[in-house]
């Protein structure tokens, strides 16, 4: 099932400003935002992009991935082992360069798609030797595991949401203690 975007109501997506000084303003909320706070947007999947305060260039693409530099350097943030890495450097100034980011993004697209397909394949794989009893056993306890400390329920969307909104109010903050400075 393809995600849907949010945006604002006219459908454009949210404009962010990206200041010398590495500040990073929200222009539909007219507050400063953190790079946390435009990762959970993208979790959220809310269109943004994101352009350079002075030159009005969209550097959204730098933006992503230096969140992505970030998650990566968090632990157990590894997402990219290091012989994709590799790989995917290799294909720079190849003539393939060009269908990489296509491919990628596919590849992405159907990966959301069949997650739950290939999580109830390597469920049944699993069960279906002679110790699929205990196996059963195991899966069932490590869900119990990860509901308990990542809850289905929007409880934990409300936290996040609020850690969000805490974060924002915390840039307006610096940025008006910022502008007090300056006076």
């Amino acid at each position: 099932m393809a995600r849907k975007k949010h945006a604002p109501a006219d459908g454009e997506p949210i404009i962010i400003k990206k200041y010398a000084n590495r500040r990073l303003y929200n222009t539909q909320s007219s507050s400063y935002i953190t790079l946390d706070f435009l990762a959970e947007m993208t979790r959220k999947d809310i269109d943004f992009k994101v352009v350079d305060a002075k030159s009005g260039d969209d550097i959204t693409h730098g933006v992503l991935t230096q969140i992505i530099m970030e998650e990566e350097n968090t632990d157990g943030g590894n997402m990219l082992p290091v012989p994709f890495l590799k790989q995917l450097i290799s294909l720079y100034g190849d003539s393939m360069q060009n269908m990489v980011p296509g491919f990628l993004e596919e590849a992405m697209t159907d990966f959301r798609k069949n997650r739950e397909k290939v999580e109830n394949v390597l469920e049944k794989a699993i069960t279906s030797g002679p110790f699929g009893d205990i196996a059963k056993q195991n899966i069932k306890m490590a869900r119990a595991a990860r509901d308990a400390i990542i809850p289905k329920t929007s409880k934990a969307e409300d936290k996040s949401a609020e850690l969000a909104d805490l974060k924002e109010q915390m840039a307006a903050l610096q940025a008006r203690i910022d502008n007090l400075d300056n006076s």
